[in-house]
């Protein structure tokens, strides 16, 4: 029968790093414990989240300000035309009324 010894090399906050098993058939096996990533990408995926709602928010507001800005010149140029209509009308009144 196979004895095996099993050791372990833990670092300082007690994770292991390394693993190494020895079997009394003189094989032995070292590797390196799994690892994991230490959180850092679910941060970077928060952040990439983060940054693609900010910039479709910014995107967005953007648009509802640009049709503010087109209604208003719209109702301007109306204005503007109505106003120019009254004056050729006020102008055409005066001339019936004091041909010259």
């Amino acid at each position: 029968m196979t004895e095996e010894r099993i050791t372990e090399r833990v670092d300082p906050a007690g994770n292991i790093i390394e693993r190494t098993v020895e079997r009394s058939d003189s094989v032995m096996v070292t590797a390196p414990a799994a690892s994991s990533g230490g959180g850092m990408s679910v941060i970077v995926l928060f952040i990439v989240l983060l940054a693609v709602a900010a910039g479709g928010y910014f995107l967005f507001a953007n648009q509802g300000v640009s049709k503010k800005d087109a209604a208003i010149t719209n109702a301007a140029e109306n204005v503007g035309n109505a106003a120019k209509k009254i004056g050729d009308s006020a102008e055409r009144a005066i001339e019936k009324v004091a041909p010259k």
